[in-house]
Formats: structure tokens, sequence, C-alpha cells
């Protein structure tokens, strides 16, 4: 089996390093195409604007100025030698990828890419850098079972498997929870103004580290109880209940039988 690497945490992340060891458990033929800095947030950004340099780091590693999605279709097209791969693994990202951020999520947009050109994708992150642990150990010691039971399963063409890891020891974690993508009760988003040594102003991105509270069977409740969620995605946003009803407003095709 021919696996590429991707991540949005850059080629140099502990996270990327860790997803190597997974790999290496699954196959000897995996390949590496990472941002050559932090791409957090880019979701699935098309570089379109820009040329995009890679740089070889050997013969199956190579970084990118692009994107993450930049890398799975330069990886894919461009860089793996000989036949296609046969999964794309994305991650191990440092921080959960649930709820709405997946549509943010440059780790998640790099296992959509690989759907979106025919190659199989799991985005794989861990919770848990805020709450003092920043190991992966939870991801080294479940993924590489996780990963070979999804293979034998199987799932369709266009979905993608959102794998997230608790921030807790493995000797703590005791189940895997099959779930659907949650949503937040609050809105954990934040800008911080500061002010340069010029004395201008600017602002800081980030997210406040507070905890809705998410139903039963989502991922965001599965991690809160200590469980790794594996949720499948696919990147089709109808709401189809809204389509049914204003058809009959706007015109369109009636449902189908």
């Amino acid at each position: 089996m021919r696996i590429l690497l991707t991540n949005d945490d850059g080629i140099n992340a502990d996270g990327l390093s860790a997803l190597e060891r997974i790999a290496a458990k699954l196959s000897d033929d995996v390949w590496i195409c990472a941002p050559e800095t932090e791409r957090s947030g880019a979701s699935r950004a098309l570089t379109l604007s820009d040329p995009i340099r890679v740089r070889k780091l050997d013969d199956r590693r190579f970084s990118t100025t692009g994107t993450p999605t930049d890398c799975v279709m330069l990886g894919v097209r461009e860089l793996v030698q000989g036949k296609a791969p046969d999964l794309v693994l994305s991650g191990v990202n440092r921080g959960a990828n649930l709820g709405e951020d997946v549509t943010l999520s440059g780790t998640v947009a790099g296992a959509i890419e690989a759907m979106a050109m025919g190659v199989p994708g799991i985005a794989l992150s861990q919770m848990g850098f805020y709450e003092g642990n920043r190991g992966y150990d939870a991801a080294e010691a479940f993924a590489p079972g996780i990963i070979r039971r999804l293979l034998e399963t199987g799932w369709p063409n266009d979905v993608i498997m959102n794998v997230n890891f608790p921030g807790l020891a493995p000797t703590k974690i005791t189940e895997v929870e099959v779930t659907r993508q949650g949503f937040r009760d609050v809105h954990i988003r934040t800008a911080e103004k500061r002010t340069d040594l010029r004395g201008r102003e600017y602002y800081w991105i980030g997210f406040r580290q507070e905890r809705s509270q998410p139903s039963a069977g989502t991922d965001l409740r599965a991690l809160y109880d200590g469980k790794i969620s594996v949720t499948p995605l696919h990147i089709d946003l109808t709401h189809n209940e809204s389509v049914h009803k204003l058809r009959s407003v706007l015109g369109g095709p009636p449902p189908k039988a």
C-alpha cells in the first residue's frame, strides 16, 4: 500500500513525525508532502496567484510553500513517482478538529483534496494540548488499528474519515465511537486587540478554551467523554429540506419518488 502524508502544522511538526510512525506500521511505501510553514486554518485554500516552490528533502519527502490542498494535489499529480497513492493521511493535527471547525481545518482539507482526486483520505487530530498534554501517544497507540479497520470496511468515494483522539494516556482510553459532526453552542473564536512597538494596532485571532454542551452521538461529546471519535464527512453542504420547500416557491423539479 502506498501512502501519502500531509498536514497543516508544517513539515517540521511533531504531529507529522507521529504520523510517519503510524504510517510505518501500515506500509513501507510512505511519501510526504507538507507545507514549509504552519498553515492552520487554511481550509481548502488553493494557491492561484503565487507560484508554489517545492523543496525536496529526500527521495520521498517534500515541502512546499503552498497549502495542505496544494500539497496533496502536487503529491498525487507530480511528486509521488510511479503509481498514485492508495491512501492519504493528514495530520496528526495539534489539537482536535471537531464540530463546525472542520470547515476551517487544513488537516481535514488535506483529506478532502485526496477524496476529490479519487484517493481515500483520513484526517487525524489529537485534543488536549492546552491541558498540559503535548505528546501524541494516544494517536500513535490507536491510529494504526483504526485505519486498518476502516480500510477493511471501506467507505463511499465521496466521503472522508475524520478521526480525533482525546489528549489522554492510552491506558485511559477505552472506547471508539462513530459520531456525527456536532455544533458548539458557544462562540469560541476571539480576536485580541494589541499594539505593536510602533504604536499601531493589530489583532491576534485565536480560540477560547471553553467547552459547549454537545448532544450525545456528536464528535464533540465523544472527545469530551474521553473517547476516540470517527466521523464520516462529505462536502455536499446542501440542506435538502430547504431545497424541497423552496422549490415549491421558486421552482425546480419535484423530488424523486
